[in-house]
């Protein structure tokens, strides 16, 4: 069985739209089951790592071991994230999403029949962590390369807009249902509902047609290779400017590593407010970037978008870091967040469409090493710029130099400001 030739909708983004744009739920039944599956299973999966971080620390009582379970996830999504998706070129998706999810629930399980034995080792929630990264590693590419056999090149914004709602409501839902399922019914209880969250996302699965990229039978048939991915990526200027517009906002301007001390020296504040710091982002990506996304499917201009898009993200780190006052910061930070959103949203749209469907799955793999390595290194970067100099010339200066940087890379690749989703060039 082949997929099915993407429906036909209504015209994106209509005239006057604030609001999402629900579109791409309405006319691709097979979107909408991908969409609530991966939506319920995100907010499980979010449960089960607030959950693992609060069981190594019953164990342990050690800050330093629970923050080797951030290091124990980012090497396996890091390596497995390229090598995922080249399989993903090579193979059908749909296998390789049923696999991968059907791991990740398996590992939940096996959590959660662990706490309820009473078998309390921090080594096995380490291999666990390890595992699941492995898992989502391997998903990831083969579901996002999937969605643009499923909905018109028109629809793929709002698809994506709609995607960062399931991954920011999850982010913000999750850690808090499972902070209340532990602290009522214990880990256990939260691993199990981890587990059945999942069957939503297995089911999903299981109702697509087959997913097999396009291209010569032989082709598929050749080794995956990462190498061929890189190579591809290398001659196409127009991706290859998504990803380093991406990074000059996550490693030149990510403040995260500082909202501790910032809440402390800046705002007099405490471990609340650092928790009203990380949500302020994620509660402008969720408003800005899914809420009211309905007007992201009238603009073409993806290229120029995601240049102003990232410069946004900068202007607003840099003046957060001018601010004093806690609401103001918080209205910055959330301004970023959004910023943010809506550049993710019209890279990820690119990569999409601009890419052969072959190479789908690789430029995804490639994608998520991006968006998981660059924050980290964004944190490195700005905590010791912190060290050396302060807080404000690490968040302010960061902030303008990631706007500085990718004005020049706009200079460079002028080409990418004029790329039309209508006419899409990599």
């Amino acid at each position: 069985m082949s997929a099915p030739a993407p429906v036909k909708g209504p015209a994106p983004g209509g005239r006057g739209r604030i609001l999402a744009d629900l579109t791409p739920l309405r006319i691709s039944v097979d979107y909408r089951r991908l969409w609530v599956g991966n939506t319920v299973s995100w907010t499980g999966q979010a449960m089960t790592a607030l959950a693992v971080s609060l069981q190594v620390y019953d164990i342990t009582r050690s800050s330093f071991s629970v923050g080797l379970v951030g290091l124990f996830s980012l090497v396996p999504l890091v390596v497995f994230g390229l090598y995922g998706g080249a399989i993903a070129d090579t193979m059908d998706r749909r296998k390789l999403g049923l696999y991968s999810a059907s791991g990740s629930c398996a590992l939940s399980v096996a959590l959660a029949v662990a706490a309820l034995a009473g078998y309390h080792r921090v080594w096995l929630l380490y291999a666990v962590v390890s595992l699941q990264a492995v898992c989502g590693a391997l998903n990831s590419p083969a579901r996002t390369s999937m969605i643009p056999r499923l909905l018109p090149p028109e629809h793929l914004p709002a698809a994506n807009a709609l995607g960062s709602m399931t991954t920011t409501a999850g982010t913000l839902i999750g850690p808090m249902l499972g902070g209340v399922v532990v602290g009522l019914w214990g880990y256990q209880t939260a691993y199990l509902i981890d587990a059945v969250a999942f069957s939503a996302a297995l089911y999903a699965m299981w109702r697509l047609p087959a997913m097999l990229p396009d291209g010569p039978e032989g082709e598929r048939r050749k080794r995956a290779s990462v190498v061929d991915g890189l190579r591809f990526l290398a001659g196409r200027p127009n991706l290859r400017m998504t990803f380093f517009s991406d990074m000059c906002a996550m490693v030149l301007a990510y403040p995260r590593a500082l909202y501790p001390a910032v809440a402390l020296l800046w705002y007099g504040g405490d471990a609340r407010t650092t928790g009203l710091l990380v949500a302020a982002p994620a509660v402008g990506a969720l408003l800005g970037g899914g809420v009211f996304s309905g007007w992201l499917g009238r603009v073409h201009r993806h290229g120029l978008a995601i240049v102003i898009a990232v410069c946004g993200w900068g202007l607003a780190i840099a003046v957060f870091g001018l601010t004093r006052d806690l609401w103001l910061g918080l209205l910055f930070l959330a301004l970023a967040g959004c910023a943010d959103t809506v550049s993710m949203v019209f890279r990820g749209t690119m990569l999409q469409v601009a890419a052969p469907d072959e190479m789908r799955g690789r430029l995804q793999g490639v994608f998520i090493v991006v968006v998981a390595g660059g924050p980290r290194l964004g944190d490195f970067v700005t905590g010791s710029t912190a060290d050396l100099t302060s807080p404000t010339v690490a968040i302010t200066g960061g902030g303008t130099a990631c706007v500085v940087a990718v004005l020049l890379l706009a200079l460079k690749w002028r080409k990418f400001l004029n790329y039309d989703a209508r006419k899409p060039t990599a």
